[in-house]
This record gives C-alpha cells, structure tokens and sequence, in this order.
C-alpha cells in the first residue's frame, strides 16, 4: 500500500465496497475514520521534566504533531500518585496526518515485528473504535531502537464513524488491518471474516 493513497482509495473505491458488504443505502452511511489516539503512560518510570520532553518529541516524531502530557486527576496512594501530578502524554491526530499514520502503521510497522500474524479482532469497543498496544515505541522507524534505557509502550485508539464493532471489523479490513488468519477444518486457515448481520 502507497502512504499516499489511503483517502483517495477510499474515497474511489473502498466506500462503494462497504456500501454494498453493509447494505448501505447511502454513500454517507458508509463508516470511516474519524480520528487516532496515540497515548503512553509513565508508569513507574518517574520520568523528570528532561525525559518527558524526549518521550514527547519522540512522540512528535512518530504523528508529525506536538502532544500534551496528561495528569492524574485524583490521587492514588497505592501508586504513589499525587492529583495533578504528569502521568502520560497523548496525541490525537485527524485528516491527512491520521491517514499517513494509518497506513504507516499497516504498511510499515506492523509486518516489521517479529513472528507477527495478525492483530486480534478482540479489541473493538461497542461503538466501532479499536486499541492495539505496542510494549516499546521503538517499534516505529522515527525512533533510535538503542536510545531508551527505560523503554515505554504505546496505545493507539482507532475512532470510527461505525456504529457497531463488525462495522468498524469490516472498514478496518478494507483498509488494510492484518487481522489473525482463523483455522478452520481439513488445516485451511482463511482471514477472519467481517461477519456482518449477525
């Protein structure tokens, strides 16, 4: 896949498809992406001000836009966690850098990792958006593999317009997820299915 095509296939092509799987009497009810939410939590990794800019630039790096940190909005004494005090970054990104991020990530990043076989279909939400995490953000070409002494993970929040997850199953597909192969009997495997109108 192109890292430039994805709005223009979609827009020529992938909507008419979904029009016609979904059973969509008009071109508008066809879902789409709405926007992507990459955050990262802290943790136990204290990171001071120095690191938290690092960890933020990398950020910056991977979705060509600046995060915010976020804060605990209650203290937790189990943790050690203060009100108020910086307890992640996160970045929401729409438009032409929500779809160079997209492909980057089905294109690029996801077919580099070892033994990969596909992302869970387990992860959508009733309103049609996925999660997927990543354990370390050097998983992405932007950031120096070696440079992390303390390594953190990323979540990434696919939002849609679906109104149901095998809505959101069904444009995620088409738009290149590499969702699990399934066995099924005599040792075939075939991708997990859509499976709308169940």
């Amino acid at each position: 896949m192109q890292t430039t095509n994805l709005k223009e296939k979609f827009l020529k092509e992938t909507r008419y498809k979904l029009k016609n799987l979904l059973g969509k009497k008009n071109i508008y009810e066809v879902p789409s992406l709405e926007k992507i939410v990459i955050n990262t939590g802290f943790g136990r990794l204290a990171p001071d001000e120095k690191t938290r800019e690092i960890i933020a630039a990398d950020l910056a790096k991977i979705t060509g836009q600046k995060p915010i940190f976020t804060a605990a909005k209650a203290a937790i004494a189990g943790f050690k966690i203060r009100k108020g005090q910086i307890i992640g970054a996160k970045v929401t990104i729409r438009g032409a850098k929500m779809d160079h991020f997209f492909e980057k990530l089905v294109s690029i990043v996801l077919p580099r990792l070892r033994d990969f076989r596909g992302v869970s279909e387990d992860s959508f939400d009733p309103r049609g958006n996925y999660t997927l995490g990543f354990r370390e953000a050097n998983v992405f070409p932007e950031v120096d593999y070696g440079r992390a002494d303390k390594p953190i993970g990323l979540e990434i929040t696919v939002c849609t317009t679906a109104q149901t997850s095998k809505e959101a199953r069904a444009l995620l597909t088409e738009l290149g997820m590499p969702f699990k192969v399934q066995k099924v009997s005599r040792g075939r495997t075939r991708p997990q299915p859509a499976q709308i109108g169940d």
